[in-house]
């Protein structure tokens, strides 16, 4: 028993003794840095599984727009918020749907859904220029289509509901409407860096089972936060196939905000990601 018993202890010391700044925590799971991907692959276009992923993002792009379009319609149509689902309704719809759309397509594609996320992973060279490029092409195309879809339903309240379309709501200026989708898209695009990180993986198991669930309660706290200022964008795509679709001349005034915020976002993530989270060497155990 007192042999045990000194095992115990000495097997408990391994992993209490004072870790050095620097350095990650003990495991016996090695990890070995997978190589950048390539800025330009041309052999994708001849693989049936890189056309597979474009569709899967369009797809996924699609339906999430036609989903939480017409979310956001049935609320603007009640004659109060306490009579329909209110903001809280709309923003559960946008992160419900990226919860399951992530889950459904990330085996895929990655489940990006959203030009900033692509742009992000390609600044963080986990993506081709090639790949990223028709990622973004198919998220725009499948956000178009998915909004056009709600229209053709109901043609007259689409247009009468503003469709969804995201504008700098009165009372806030355009600076405003930037900062708070830089600000929103960088706490998405970091929670997708930090849900999918292969090193973190290496570490704990359940990370890569959990990664939908992160992702899409930040864009659930994104929307609860920043509805009232620009109905929410944090997504190219989304606002591109609104725009579009309900095609009005105020829906275009403000439409740069709703890229130039969301790239920026994106790259900050990006940057803060693989600079200051990712400096830490990973360490396993001898």
């Amino acid at each position: 028993m007192e042999g045990k018993e000194e095992d115990v202890k000495l097997g408990a010391n391994k992993f209490t003794e004072r870790q050095p700044i620097g350095t990650s925590a003990p495991t016996d799971k090695d990890y070995n840095e997978p190589p950048p991907a390539p800025l330009f692959e041309p052999g994708e276009l001849h693989s049936w599984s890189f056309y597979r992923a474009g569709i899967a993002e369009f797809m996924a792009t699609f339906l999430f727009l036609y989903i939480t379009v017409l979310t956001v319609m049935g609320v603007k149509r009640a004659p109060s918020m306490c009579a329909s689902v209110g903001i809280q309704g709309i923003a559960w719809a946008f992160g419900g749907m990226i919860f399951a759309l992530v889950y459904c397509t990330a085996g895929i594609s990655g489940g990006h859904i959203n030009p900033a996320v692509t742009f992000g992973l390609l600044l963080a060279r986990k993506l081709s220029l090639t790949r990223a490029i028709f990622y973004i092409v198919m998220q725009c195309l499948g956000a178009i289509c998915g909004a056009g879809v709600v229209k053709g339903f109901q043609p007259s309240q689409y247009q009468l509901l503003g469709g969804g379309a995201n504008t700098v709501n009165h009372g806030y200026t355009k600076g405003s409407g930037l900062g708070a989708e830089i600000i929103g898209t960088f706490v998405l695009v970091y929670t997708v860096f930090s849900a999918t990180d292969a090193k973190r993986n290496a570490r704990d198991s359940h990370v890569p089972i959990l990664a939908p669930l992160p992702i899409g309660f930040a864009v659930f706290l994104v929307h609860l936060a920043t509805i009232p200022i620009t109905g929410t964008g944090i997504n190219p795509a989304r606002s591109l196939g609104a725009a579009i679709i309900y095609n009005k001349d105020h829906a275009w005034d403000d439409h740069w905000v709703f890229w130039v915020g969301p790239f920026i976002g994106a790259a900050l993530a990006a940057l803060y990601h693989q600079i200051v989270i990712r400096a830490i060497p990973f360490k396993s155990r001898a």
